[in-house]
């Protein structure tokens, strides 16, 4: 009879103390200085306890506008990555010519670096002489030209929609290997019933590939949350002062002109969030789980 494996209780503690030291200890520091005056330019440390927390959420400064556009950004990706990456994952678990390489096609943008996608984007959306703008002139079609990256009304949408073709593809990956997983037992049953392919899709493939979108939406909602490589790229939160500005681009440039205090009480708020949010979406994505 084989006997599970007991691991002697040191090799625990040690396991523990050592995600403590490294994981738990730094956070408490963390969040214990964003209730101070920390600062560059000062040597005089003392508690100013929620004076940090009252200013981000006040109309003196601009966190609130950054608070929205992080929502904004997470909402917007989440739902299009989704919405998108489903819909290929359909087509590409289909018969058709070439599936591997279309796959990989659609998959490849996720593998690069974020912040090559930023810079390369920068320069294909450069108002004058950007590839994109470059291409609709040529084509007669010099109307819809715009300055992508440099209007308030067209930077936000661009960035997005950078970010959405980035990620969508890693999305379909997720969600072909659930549609995949699912029996074909159940669309053979459905079809004998008479079952067209919308109401396959309603009945069968969305209830069981519930757990996979949960797992893609929770994903997709913590990188919004803490997004910052693809905005300072891009943008750097421009233009103007807040357009782009999302919290880890903010703690950034608090953290770069000495505003430690600011910068830690921004990232305290950003934890906060992605706790909440990533909870509540677990609980509500899988509330209707259908087991197989």
């Amino acid at each position: 009879m084989n006997k599970k494996k007991v691991y002697p209780f040191y090799f625990v503690l040690g396991a523990l103390a050592l995600y403590t030291v490294l994981f738990v200890v730094p956070s408490i520091i963390g969040i214990g200085y964003s209730f101070t005056n920390w600062s560059a330019y000062s040597d005089d440390l003392k508690f100013v306890w929620l004076d940090n927390f009252k200013l981000i959420f006040s109309a003196e400064e601009d966190y609130m506008d950054i608070i929205s556009n992080t929502l904004k950004f997470t909402a917007v990706t989440t739902v299009l990555k989704n919405v998108l990456g489903l819909a290929l994952a359909l087509l590409l678990t289909k018969s058709i010519r070439f599936l591997n390489f279309h796959r990989g096609i659609m998959f490849m943008p996720s593998v690069l670096s974020t912040l090559i996608i930023g810079m390369i984007f920068k320069s294909i959306l450069d108002p004058a002489n950007g590839l994109l703008n470059t291409f609709l002139r040529s084509a007669g079609l010099g109307f819809l030209a715009g300055k992508w990256l440099v209007t308030s009304e067209l930077a936000f949408g661009s960035v997005m929609a950078v970010d959405i073709w980035r990620g969508t593809g890693y999305i379909m990956t997720i969600l072909i290997a659930g549609i995949l997983s699912i029996s074909l037992t159940y669309y053979e049953a459905a079809g004998i019933d008479g079952a067209n392919g919308f109401q396959k899709f309603r009945y069968i493939t969305l209830p069981l590939i519930m757990p996979t979108l949960a797992t893609t939406t929770v994903l997709n909602v913590i990188y919004g949350l803490k997004v910052f490589d693809m905005i300072y790229a891009l943008t750097n939160g421009g233009p103007g002062r807040t357009t782009t500005e999302v919290l880890y681009t903010a703690v950034f440039k608090r953290f770069g002109t000495g505003q430690y205090a600011a910068g830690t009480a921004l990232s305290s708020v950003m934890f906060l969030f992605m706790a909440v949010v990533g909870v509540f979406m677990i609980r509500v994505m899988t509330k209707g789980e259908v087991a197989e």
